[in-house]
């Protein structure tokens, strides 16, 4: 079980949660070509170590926040609003 750190409402388990996705991967113009579409729907890295994620708290106050996950050891290294830069973040 993981501990997942919410801005708002603090620690809560993780089926508290939906996963939403690469934080780091910026989304399309609507009028990109399909090429870049195809790209960003279905070409995805699979980084180990630490990586930016983004979290939904859908059974609890409902906002979107970044998170910093370890991928390799699942430890949490920081959380925050989506909106802004996590501490110890590359990207």
């Amino acid at each position: 079980m993981l501990l997942i750190p919410c801005p708002w409402c603090g620690p809560r388990n993780q089926l508290e949660f939906t996963y939403g996705g690469d934080a780091t991967v910026k989304r399309p113009l609507p009028d990109a070509p399909m090429k870049t579409w195809l790209e960003f729907v279905y070409l995805r890295d699979n980084p180990r170590g630490p990586h930016q994620e983004l979290w939904h708290h859908s059974a609890g106050c409902r906002q979107w926040f970044k998170v910093l996950r370890d991928t390799q050891t699942h430890d949490i290294l920081a959380s925050g609003r989506a909106d802004e830069a996590l501490p110890g973040a590359t990207a």
